[in-house]
């Protein structure tokens, strides 16, 4: 039989014993390069906690991240991939960027707030939601996990950037693995769009403008609702290859012609997102959260006769069993649809927050640029 060299990647169940020249890494506040032998070595001439015990014990658990501060969490030379990230911020969770840098680039592959990318956009210190996916756990109490699959071949850095007004904590863990990286493999990105509010009669564009080969594998959504009765009526729609001109959707997808689809359609919000009906325990007359290894509502947020004001719907749903592939260019667009009279479709004017998660070969296309502070927040 033919022993064909395991280089670590592409880990499940089946492949869990086979060993590997692959080296294993991990980036924390308490060995900030992830070097051999480099953990535990933090001085600190005050020890706070740990000033009985000295370096080696607990000293530097975290680190301070101050407001307009960009901190580099990980840099690191590949070959290698990192396989999981576990974080726990302080403060505004819209106030903290992740950026992630592969090989070099100038500009990020994935952008977006930090809880945004743990789909935790509503959640808090305070407020904490579990999150049940394959690729992403949220855990007591504001535990963000992550488990995609991140390759790079030359080089991987991220940062995380402090845009609000305090300064806040972070704990954090970047486990890697050095080996080598197949030629086949294609690199993560993640990116962030908010519009608020939609224009009337507009479709929310998740992604577009996408350039090169790769393959889509998941949503998540921060959804306010700003009208009465059911929101979700609403279609998915994917431009793969040329159905959009350059992929790119525009203001409205009726400005390139009433001839130009998708090659995929959804049938409506909820039914994309795992759910149907409405997302209701009809017995209860109520929204029922689920959290489910693909799809999932681990949050909805319910007025409270007071200051609470809007029903807010936090949704993913992960590709991970059918990724999206596209060879050319690929573009995402959502509606948002109520009900009005005459049983007719209103479209609604919602706050929308998308975070898209695909792979594609590199260069990637510039990313729109990212809103400001006051228009990220979440009043």
């Amino acid at each position: 039989m033919t022993n064909t060299a395991f280089n670590g990647l592409g880990l499940h169940l089946g492949n869990l014993s086979r060993l590997s020249a692959a080296e294993t890494r991990s980036i924390s506040a308490e060995n900030p390069t992830g070097a051999r032998g480099q953990g535990g070595r933090h001085v600190d001439p005050d020890h706070g906690p740990s000033r009985d015990l000295g370096t080696g014990w607990k000293v530097r658990p975290c680190v301070m991240v101050e407001p307009g501060e960009t901190l580099t969490l990980a840099d690191v030379d590949g070959p290698g991939a990192i396989q999981q990230i576990w974080m726990t911020p302080g403060s505004c969770y819209r106030f903290l960027i992740l950026r992630f840098y592969w090989d070099g680039e100038e500009t990020p592959s994935v952008e977006v707030p930090v809880g945004d990318f743990f789909a935790s956009a509503y959640a808090s210190l305070t407020n904490f939601r579990p999150v049940v996916s394959l690729p992403v756990c949220v855990n007591p109490g504001s535990a963000f996990n992550c488990y995609w699959e991140m390759p790079f071949r030359k080089h991987c850095r991220i940062t995380a950037e402090n845009i609000g007004f305090e300064p806040m904590s972070l704990y954090y863990q970047i486990n890697c693995t050095l080996t080598a990286v197949p030629d086949d493999a294609a690199y993560f990105h993640a990116q962030f769009r908010r519009t608020n509010p939609l224009p009337y009669k507009d479709v929310y564009t998740i992604l577009d403008g996408v350039r090169g080969e790769g393959h889509y594998v998941g949503t998540y959504m921060a959804w306010q609702m700003n009208n009465n009765g059911w929101w979700g009526e609403g279609e998915i729609k994917f431009y793969l290859d040329g159905d959009l001109p350059g992929g790119v959707v525009g203001r409205n997808v009726r400005e390139h012609g009433g001839d130009c689809f998708p090659t995929i359609c959804g049938t409506g919000t909820e039914d994309y997102f795992g759910g149907s009906y409405n997302f209701e325990d009809r017995a209860a007359g109520t929204y029922r959260e689920f959290t489910t290894p693909y799809s999932g509502v681990p949050h909805v947020v319910r007025p409270d006769g007071c200051y609470q004001a809007n029903t807010r719907f936090s949704l993913y749903r992960w590709h991970i069993m059918d990724p999206v592939r596209f060879r050319q260019d690929l573009g995402v667009t959502i509606q948002s649809l109520g009900w009005r009279t005459g049983g007719r479709y209103l479209p609604n004017q919602d706050d929308m927050a998308s975070t898209a998660f695909w792979y594609q070969t590199e260069p990637h296309a510039p990313f729109p640029a990212l809103p400001d502070r006051d228009g990220l927040e979440i009043i």
